[in-house]
């Protein structure tokens, strides 16, 4: 057994047949990330012309160090404790040379699956056993972070979609099936996009993603390649919006005036029921006639329509990956971010794939800071899948002390600087 360096064509090859596998495990995504001032490339462990394992490797330039890293890990069979010590031994030779310190992985070893009420409703029976053998091969488990410290999320809610879209929208939180029913009525589209409105995701998103308009560019180019990306976004119709705000100020309108009428009809009677209502109703009107003013606002200013939230999904065998979501913040209240998520849900059930990535979340049986984020992609069905997190590799003992040394440098530095 050796390792080398795989083209793009072998990687691929091998990877059509592998079970586990990411979008971010391939050509596209390594060819974004050269562009990103990394190097990136395959390797393959081989045995007579066999691939059995591969991986992307990303190497990055840290205080003059190269230190490299794959998101979502191997792809490797981790129960074949052989097939992954031979992996390793031969892997820490072949990085060594490149006088790579260290490699960081991130793979897609399941620990538990909960559902949306945070209850266990998978536990890998395999997991303590694996476990248990990267240690004993010298892999450094970097902790189980409950946040978004680490390469990619540890935890990830995922829909099944392989079913009737009509099933999958019953299982969405009633209040958000609210919301997308709300989103509708108050004329809120959604739309196909292409590179030239990538724009309206950028703008919505940078807030949150650390990343450049150029990464985002390049993701689109490259995925688009395969047709393997798509985005999607939410407008807002502002001539039908204020038009279902006419109608809506006018039958409530009408209702206010028939209770004050039965209230002044017999004024002996009592009319507590009544008032109460009027009061509701009064309430509701207030309400109303603000909405009306925003809407004649939002025409008056805004004719063209006004985009409110996007999104941006990749496409990769029978899976769908929410790559990067955004919304207007200023809009939030219209929920145009709920309609847009289910209609692309929707739309990919009935074209037929399996699961819908709707990305990270912290740990789920916790109520901490991303509580709203968790509540947001698990309340439309979701699990979460809990990984095993990072471990990190040595690969050149020598330059990854030094490495650690200048590390604990700049961090002292750091420190007296902020």
């Amino acid at each position: 057994m050796y390792i080398k360096e795989l083209t793009n064509e072998e990687f691929s090859t091998f990877t059509s047949s592998f079970p586990y596998k990411t979008f971010y495990q391939t050509p596209e995504y390594a060819f974004v990330m050269n562009h990103e001032k990394s190097e990136a490339f395959f390797i393959g462990l081989v045995d007579d012309n066999y691939i059995l394992a591969a991986s992307l490797v990303i190497v990055e330039k840290r205080n003059g160090f190269k230190y490299a890293y794959t998101p979502r890990g191997y792809l490797i069979n981790f129960n074949d404790y052989n097939l992954v010590e031979q992996f390793t031994k031969l892997l820490k030779e072949f990085l060594g040379k490149k006088d790579i310190v260290a490699f960081k992985i991130n793979p897609m070893i399941i620990r538990n699956i909960y559902n949306n009420n945070k209850e266990i409703i998978y536990k890998n029976k395999h997991y303590d056993s694996i476990f248990e053998q990267l240690i004993k091969l010298g892999y450094n488990h970097q902790g189980y972070n409950d946040y978004f410290e680490n390469i990619k999320p540890r935890f990830e809610a995922i829909l099944n979609i392989d079913t009737d879209p009509d099933e999958i929208f019953k299982n969405i939180d009633k209040n958000y099936r609210k919301n997308i029913k709300n989103a509708i009525e108050d004329g809120i589209h959604v739309y196909k996009g292409n590179f030239n409105e990538l724009k309206y995701l950028y703008e919505q998103s940078k807030y949150k993603y650390p990343r450049s308009y150029s990464f985002l560019q390049d993701i689109y180019k490259n995925y688009n390649q395969k047709g393997m990306v798509d985005l999607y976004y939410a407008k807002l119709n502002t001539e039908e919006y204020l038009v279902n705000s006419q109608k809506e100020h006018e039958q409530l309108e009408t209702e206010t005036n028939d209770i004050n009428y039965k209230i002044m009809e017999d004024l002996h009677k009592d009319k507590s029921k009544l008032i109460n209502k009027k009061l509701t109703s009064d309430s509701l009107l207030n309400k109303y006639e603000n909405k009306l003013i925003t809407a004649t606002s939002f025409l008056q200013n805004h004719p063209e329509g006004i985009v409110l939230a996007s999104i941006m999904v990749i496409k990769y065998y029978g899976t769908v990956y929410m790559f990067m979501d955004g919304y207007d913040m200023n809009y939030r209240y219209l929920n145009a971010k709920h309609l847009l998520l289910w209609k692309v849900i929707e739309e990919y059930s009935k074209k037929g794939f399996k699961k819908f990535n709707l990305g990270g979340v912290s740990n789920v049986t916790k109520d901490d800071k991303y509580k709203g984020l968790n509540e947001f992609r698990m309340n439309f069905g979701s699990c979460a899948i809990e990984y095993a997190g990072d471990f990190e590799l040595v690969t050149n003992n020598t330059l990854y002390f030094m490495y650690k040394k200048t590390q604990k440098l700049s961090n002292i530095i750091k420190k007296k600087n902020d």
